[in-house]
């Protein structure tokens, strides 16, 4: 048995997992504004409310640059008094269990890999869109981190007169006027055919960059998939290598709570 915790500027989810299924779940609003501290404490009492004998480790998703090595975070997102936190000394001299600590995209992107329905494919990349853009790339079921926990991260890539980021995540549909909640509401229309077509781009930089076998979308607009699907299918077909197009599998993820499973495995 382990600890699962998705860590992020709204909410903090702790879980006790066990092969792959939540047997327990603690979650509450983060203290964002908090000092480091109290953000730190506010962890430790959820892992309390489900930590038993049997629990053999805690692994942590953080939407931050991650060392690895030395479980420092730098920055958190949503978090602002996380410049630089010492997590994994501050939870193993707590509980006295091993502390694996990762991005958050990577943890989706491990959950995913290891239950969802495409987890036979050798290469998966995970591309989440939500409130921002993020990506991980999976090999053999095995996370390929790069040296900062930020392979993958291709929001922040220049593209148009801004980036990937904001034209493929809500940033895009805030730039119109509305949200992408209120334009799934209102159904098919011009804004999911832009928005497709942007997230074709944001698919043929994947294939140039990693030509993976599936592409696997989560994040908060993965739920509207089906309304810019065929726009994005049709910017993808341009793609200049057809090879790289013609097997390539491309759907919402299909596991729930991936991010934090995926915190859980990498005590695994």
């Amino acid at each position: 048995m382990y600890i699962g915790i998705d860590l992020g500027g709204t909410n903090i989810r702790v879980a006790a997992i066990e092969d792959g299924k939540i047997l327990q779940m603690q979650a509450e609003p983060t203290n964002a504004k908090g000092a480091e501290n109290v953000v730190l404490e506010q962890m430790a009492r959820l892992i309390e409310a489900v930590i038993t004998p049997e629990v053999k480790g805690i692994g942590i998703g953080v939407p931050s640059v991650v060392d690895r090595e030395k479980g420092i975070v730098y920055n958190v997102v949503g978090i602002p008094s996380w410049k630089e936190v010492h997590l994994k000394s501050f939870l193993e001299d707590r509980f006295h269990l091993p502390v694996a600590i990762n991005n958050d995209a990577n943890c989706f992107a491990l959950g995913v890999a290891h239950y969802g329905s495409l987890r036979k494919s050798k290469e998966i990349f995970c591309v989440t869109l939500g409130t921002g853009v993020g990506g991980a790339l999976v090999l053999k079921g095995k996370l390929y981190n790069g040296h900062n926990t930020g392979a993958g991260e291709i929001g922040s890539i220049p593209y148009l007169d801004k980036d990937y980021e904001y034209y493929c995540s809500s940033r895009f549909f805030v730039g119109k006027g509305t949200t992408g909640k209120d334009a799934a509401i209102a159904g098919p229309g011009p804004i999911w055919e832009e928005f497709g077509q942007h997230v074709g781009k944001l698919v043929q930089l994947i294939l140039y960059a990693f030509d993976p076998e599936a592409i696997i979308v989560g994040g908060s607009i993965a739920k509207a998939f089906p309304l810019y699907q065929e726009p994005m299918w049709k910017e993808i077909r341009n793609f200049p290598y057809p090879a790289s197009v013609e097997n390539l599998k491309i759907g919402p993820a299909d596991v729930n709570d991936a991010g934090i499973l995926g915190a859980a495995l990498l005590c695994e």
